[in-house]
């Protein structure tokens, strides 16, 4: 079969002929149609990751979408970050208890496109924000694959306004398009400037932060959080670090809460896939990206990673 394979960390995949896997107890075959190229992989492939150097070669690919005994799937792996192939071959050997069946209509690119991004968003929302209808958000970063479904999803669980953040013009223009009420720029670190902005865009207090930056924005948004607001933090993409002050933490009695999808159950994880596939499928929800094809992973690992990519790449397997 056709794969791509990482045979030196810190540099793209090479595509070739390998041998096709077998299932092995407890496995199912699956036929992969779409794999993104997500950060995890990226991060993964590196050799630099708080998972280890990776064993190579091997195939990345922490997601993907294929059909099993003719069935559309999503599938996880843990390639990367475990020994073992991941989602980026024409074929991939996964845990029969891990996959999860798509709904009638689900288009595999699209799915691929929102995958575990989508996943973080809704379940940062939901689960560990506690949104509920009638309530105010505020998503930063929200031109990046997480923030654009967050924008989408926020609206689906009744937010009454949804203002974006983001840094780049064309990151605000893909936050925008995702239906922002309002789209704030994130083009300094001044944290009172920041705040002064993101109040001006806000209707009152907001009730809730979604956060995959962390750092100055982080702080400036936990500013204009009303009293027991939250800020739920899912990255780190400005700073490790963020300049919250304690008065405001204090004085408004906020809670700041972390979360990661590793966290999640097998079953919380694929009733929030099926939900956004769900979602997908009825075309309320989707995110920018670009398909590519297999044979041209490497090119497509180079522009993921150096961030010139119209949003994500996905590769696709087959046809």
């Amino acid at each position: 079969m056709r794969a791509a394979r990482i045979e030196v960390c810190g540099r793209p995949p090479v595509v070739g002929d390998v041998d096709a896997p077998a299932a092995g107890p407890g496995q199912t075959l699956v036929r992969v149609l779409a794999a993104p190229i997500t950060p995890l992989d990226l991060l993964c492939a590196g050799g630099t990751s708080y998972f280890g150097t990776p064993a190579v070669p091997y195939v990345p690919g922490v997601q993907g979408v294929g059909t099993a005994d003719g069935t559309p799937v999503w599938f996880p792996s843990s390639a990367g970050m475990a020994p073992g192939d991941g989602s980026m071959a024409e074929l991939a050997a996964v845990p029969t208890e891990d996959l999860v069946e798509l709904p009638a209509g689900a288009a595999p690119l699209a799915v691929a496109a929102l995958g575990l991004s989508a996943v973080a968003a809704h379940m940062a929302l939901t689960w560990r924000g506690e949104l509920t209808a009638g309530e105010q958000v505020i998503v930063l970063g929200a031109g990046g694959v997480v923030g654009q479904a967050a924008v989408q999803l926020a609206r689906l669980a009744g937010a009454r306004r949804v203002v974006a953040a983001a840094r780049s013009p064309r990151a605000r223009e893909r936050a925008e398009r995702a239906g922002a009420d309002a789209v704030v720029a994130l083009d300094t670190d001044d944290v009172a400037v920041l705040a002064a902005r993101l109040s001006a865009a806000c209707d009152g207090p907001a009730d809730l932060v979604l956060d995959p930056l962390f750092g100055a924005p982080a702080a400036a948004a936990a500013r204009t959080l009303r009293a027991g607001g939250r800020l739920v933090n899912l990255g780190s993409a400005a700073s490790e670090t963020c300049p919250l002050d304690s008065a405001t933490l204090r004085s408004r009695s906020l809670r700041v809460l972390g979360y990661t999808n590793n966290e999640l159950t097998k079953e919380q994880r694929a009733a929030a896939v099926t939900l956004i596939a769900e979602q997908a499928a009825l075309g309320r929800l989707a995110v920018a990206h670009e398909v590519m094809p297999l044979e041209d992973a490497a090119p497509a690992w180079r522009r993921q990673a150096e961030g010139t990519a119209e949003g994500r790449i996905v590769l696709q397997v087959s046809a």
